[in-house]
């Protein structure tokens, strides 16, 4: 099993100073949680002290508001923040959800329930956003809203995101935090931490036992 053990301080002190650029073609920088595990082939880190779960309504693929709190209480909740226009890290992130979600039970997968939240909100609107889920998987939630307040809820959860900028090509960038924050159904804290390099295979070994709130 490749999971490790760290503080929720520790790990929001040195994941927030980590950004991934989607479709960067420079190396990725060596984040506070690669250099903390024992190995660099962890695929989870379990945190002593977990995350409360960010206090956030923003706006569903329906044009709702959403509660994240109210909507999610009680149950096992994966959360991801994005961009759908990302040529690599994130739908390769939410693709490998997919398929280790495809393998549970019918009644593990609703139970289950995975939220991508945009980091690039003034492209990613509803609709658009709507669009993009249904093809990894038409079960995920997705939300937009004010760019503030996602950015206020990431760092809340330790994950840094800068606004999208524009680059010399014309392409539109944004810098984003790639960590999955998993959070228990009996605390309703985010508890285990996956990064970008975690393949389905360990969220498929992995999610029963989050559906649980079971350490992975």
């Amino acid at each position: 099993m490749r999971t490790t053990r760290v503080t929720a301080v520790a790990l929001a002190a040195t994941a927030a100073l980590t950004l991934t650029a989607c479709g960067s073609s420079s190396a990725p920088e060596k984040t506070g949680l690669e250099m903390t595990a024992p190995t660099q082939r962890r695929a989870s880190t379990v945190l002593d002290r977990p995350f409360p779960k960010p206090d956030l309504v923003l706006t569903d693929t329906t044009g709702k508001a959403f509660d994240l709190r109210e909507r999610t209480a009680g149950k096992p909740t994966l959360i991801y923040f994005g961009y759908t226009h990302c040529p690599d890290v994130c739908p390769l992130t939410m693709g490998n959800i997919a398929v280790a979600r495809a393998a549970l039970s019918e009644a593990e997968r609703n139970e289950l329930q995975v939220v991508f939240i945009t980091t690039d909100p003034e492209r990613d609107t509803p609709q658009s956003l709507g669009s993009w889920l249904k093809v990894q998987d038409p079960a995920f939630i997705g939300l937009t809203g004010d760019f503030k307040t996602i950015q206020a809820g990431a760092r809340a959860l330790g994950i840094a995101i800068e606004p999208p900028k524009k680059e010399k090509d014309g392409s539109i960038v944004s810098m984003h935090g790639a960590q999955v924050i998993a959070f228990s159904p009996k605390s309703d804290e985010g508890y285990v931490v996956y990064g970008e390099q975690a393949t389905p295979e360990d969220y498929t070994e992995d999610l029963p036992k989050i559906i649980k709130g079971e350490n992975p």
